[in-house]
């Protein structure tokens, strides 16, 4: 958290003490600066005054103007420069979750502060909407500039990629050529990259869409997929199960586990009860679809490369591939001793 030089609640007692009493009752209660910090809703507090909420925005719009008019509001200047000063510092644009608890984990105190960067010109909100969170800048233009490069890296990725937190950093930073050198650094990066809604990371740290599986997991399935590459080979499922429940905490039965693996078509099963990722190169099949995949691409092998390439794509038993190579029906063995398809 960053000290600040002032203490808030009595800045707000001083800029709200020329207002009138049902004024300063709106302003109080629709920014919620009380202890309990409940911000309440205009259709509220209309009710409580038997107006109507239009009524009350009236009222709420009013009370800020006349603040922003008065002259303790100006008394307060040093007030309005640091919060100016301290934005600045974080990269000119951030979240307003995150420059809210980065100065209080009050928060009451929080609600002071918002009320402060809406009561000053220096501030712009940006409103939450689809592609970002709520956001507060003193510079509307570079504000856009990060919203383009925030856009931008969101285009490259694609739906099934993940990447480290650094370097997608990199990748960021290296989108922000217009932007000052001063805000080019791995904090201000993750502080902006922070503001999307579109990128985000999964459990284990790994960056990607937030409308992808592997980021937004939605099952065992998922976990099991995340489990699986980060171990980065083939694990059997009862494996699988385990590192769910000892890297995610999720309790998860085998067997479950395992009719996951077989449903979904990202596994492969390559041995008895193991399964490795399509994505490493493995093809789905029996072992006999295995044999002639690999015929069709090498040509007629000897006996021993066929047993070699297809322990590349399965885990198993040298016998299991010589039974499936004598079938008759599907393979056939040259007078030199190759093997190749019939």
């Amino acid at each position: 958290m960053a000290p600040i030089n002032f203490k808030p609640k009595q800045v707000t007692k001083r800029i709200l003490s020329g207002l009138q009493e049902r004024a300063y009752n709106v302003v109080f209660n629709r920014f919620g600066l009380g202890e309990d910090a409940e911000r309440k809703t205009l259709e509220a507090i209309g009710q409580t005054y038997g107006v109507t909420r239009e009524r009350v925005r009236q009222i709420e719009n009013a009370a800020l103007q006349s603040i922003r008019k008065s002259e303790n509001f100006k008394t307060e200047s040093a007030v309005f420069e640091e919060l100016k000063t301290l934005l600045n510092s974080l990269g000119g644009v951030v979240g307003e979750d995150d420059f809210l608890s980065h100065i209080s984990k009050d928060r009451s105190v929080q609600n002071h502060i918002h009320l402060y960067l809406v009561l000053h010109d220096y501030f712009t909100k940006h409103k939450e909407d689809e592609h970002f969170s709520a956001r507060w800048t003193i510079d509307p233009i570079l504000a856009d500039k990060v919203h383009d490069s925030l856009s931008g890296i969101y285009k490259e990725l694609t739906d099934d990629e993940l990447v480290s937190e650094i370097e997608l950093v990199n990748r960021f930073i290296a989108t922000l050529r217009d932007v000052a050198e001063e805000y080019q650094t791995e904090e201000v990066a993750r502080r902006w990259l922070s503001m999307s809604k579109r990128i985000g990371k999964n459990p284990l740290g790994e960056w990607g869409p937030t409308d992808s599986s592997n980021i937004s997991t939605r099952g065992i399935k998922d976990y099991a997929y995340l489990v699986m590459r980060k171990h980065g080979s083939p694990m059997h499922f009862k494996e699988v199960a385990e590192s769910i429940g000892q890297t995610f905490g999720k309790k998860t039965h085998i067997a479950t586990c395992h009719n996951e693996l077989i449903k979904d078509e990202r596994f492969v099963l390559v041995g008895r009860g193991v399964y490795a990722l399509k994505e490493w190169g493995y093809k789905p099949g029996v072992v006999r679809d295995v044999i002639k995949e690999i015929l069709k691409k090498s040509g007629p092998l000897s006996k021993e490369d066929v047993i070699d390439a297809v322990m590349k794509e399965r885990y198993l038993k040298k016998n299991t591939i010589l039974v499936n190579l004598q079938n008759a029906k599907y393979f056939k063995k040259e007078k030199n001793g190759l093997y190749s398809l019939k």
